[in-house]
């Protein structure tokens, strides 16, 4: 599952994650995503940390609380990282970040190595 504001953005991540054997949901409202999520239970989600009406870092924090969603790998994806975010994400779950803008083969490593973190309960 993949949840960012910007719908560009998630139609050419879309197009990457396809073209690679990937099935994923795109979801445009992180207001949306937490609903989205319960239905389909993703085995990873990559999020966006800024988006309007809800941070990613609130998303991930919600999704921890939900049955089947506690343990699902969450990558975060922002063009604004900063040093300070890696506690906060610590704290919400978040155990990856992507530096946009990123290359395809890297996003293909990330949802890899946090699929194996995960199988190996490195978590």
């Amino acid at each position: 599952m993949i949840v960012d504001d910007e719908k560009e953005f998630l139609e050419e991540l879309r197009e990457i994650l396809e073209a690679s054997g990937y099935d994923l949901i795109a979801v445009n409202d992180a207001g949306k995503a937490v609903e989205v999520a319960r239905q389909i239970k993703p085995i990873v989600v990559l999020l966006d940390l800024k988006m309007p009406k809800k941070s990613g870092f609130q998303l991930a924090n919600e999704l921890r609380y939900f049955s089947g969603l506690e343990r699902v790998p969450i990558i975060a994806m922002s063009a604004f990282y900063k040093q300070e975010y890696h506690s906060l994400m610590q704290l919400c779950g978040i155990r990856r970040c992507l530096a946009k803008p990123f290359q395809p083969l890297d996003v293909i490593a990330e949802i890899e190595g946090a699929l194996a973190d995960c199988a190996g309960g490195g978590d």
